[in-house]
């Protein structure tokens, strides 16, 4: 092992709390919040720990925490628009990441370039577009409008990344498989899918993560209280705040520790994969 000086040791150390500190801060604010009893409306002053220590906010959001729309209604919506958008994302963007990974056609590189411009692109270009499509389709104050709109936002992503998961694939996996008489379609799902899962696993989380956590561009598509999602809810507890509403911020800080609860279980239960395979993995 390669011997580290004790200064360069102290400074990694230091730099790495440092870290750390900024990463827990934020986290500790919303637990702070989440557990104050005391607070009536905005916090006014900075604290470490709650002033009065209370689950009330957990119990009433539990139950309602917007307007009269109760939690499972929200949580079913956050899920149905988050696995809707993921699955779509996936199942569309497979192909066509397949296709510029293997495949050699007209345009394209000009293709390639025209989705990585709209993974760059800030969503509220596509909003005034995507408005007068759903309302054609008649559609747009509905859940399926969430996940078309969610699902086209995540799709460049998923496309580039899971286009460089079938690059890495050596095409000599797939003739060989040819030679044992597969064909196209057999030696894609049992050789070439396979091979590449961990990273489609990978993207299907980023775009549920993106479509979970999204709220800003979901009030457009939205005029129903019954299809708000969780964090839609979240951003109308502050907005009521401020127009001098009666919610105070520990119902925040209850729903998003709740809303984060999902996200925990599925990074605890892929953490293996997430981390060993996030640049396409080693063979076991």
């Amino acid at each position: 092992m390669r011997n580290i000086s004790p200064l360069r040791q102290i400074v990694t150390q230091f730099l790495l709390a440092l870290t750390g500190f900024f990463v827990i801060l934020p986290i500790w604010g919303i637990a702070r919040l989440a557990f104050d009893g005391s607070l009536r409306g905005r916090p006014t002053e900075f604290r470490l720990l709650p002033k009065e220590w209370s689950l009330t906010a957990f119990l009433n959001v539990l139950d309602k925490p917007y307007q009269s729309v109760s939690f499972e209604i929200l949580l079913r919506n956050s899920l149905v628009v988050s696995l809707g958008a993921a699955a779509i994302a996936i199942i569309l963007g497979i192909s066509l990441a397949y296709a510029f990974a293997r495949f050699r056609f007209p345009a394209r590189q000009g293709g390639l370039f025209a989705i990585l411009l709209t993974a760059f692109l800030p969503p509220v270009a596509f909003m005034t577009p995507l408005y007068i499509l759903l309302s054609m389709l008649q559609i747009r104050t509905t859940l399926w409008a969430l996940v078309i709109v969610y699902s086209a936002f995540a799709m460049p992503f998923c496309i580039w990344n899971m286009r460089a998961a079938f690059q890495a694939i050596p095409k000599e996996v797939e003739e060989a498989a040819f030679l044992d008489g597969a064909g196209d379609l057999q030696t894609f799902l049992h050789i070439t899918l396979p091979l590449a899962l961990p990273t489609i696993a990978i993207s299907g989380l980023i775009a549920f993560l993106m479509a979970y956590s999204e709220f800003a561009i979901g009030w457009l598509f939205v005029d129903k209280a019954d299809t708000v999602t969780l964090a839609m809810s979240i951003y109308a507890i502050v907005q009521t705040q401020y127009q001098g509403g009666a919610q105070p911020w520990s119902y925040l800080g209850s729903l998003a520790l709740i809303m984060s609860i999902p996200v925990v279980v599925i990074f605890l239960i892929f953490q293996r994969t997430l981390l060993e395979r996030m640049m396409f993995g080693s063979a076991e």
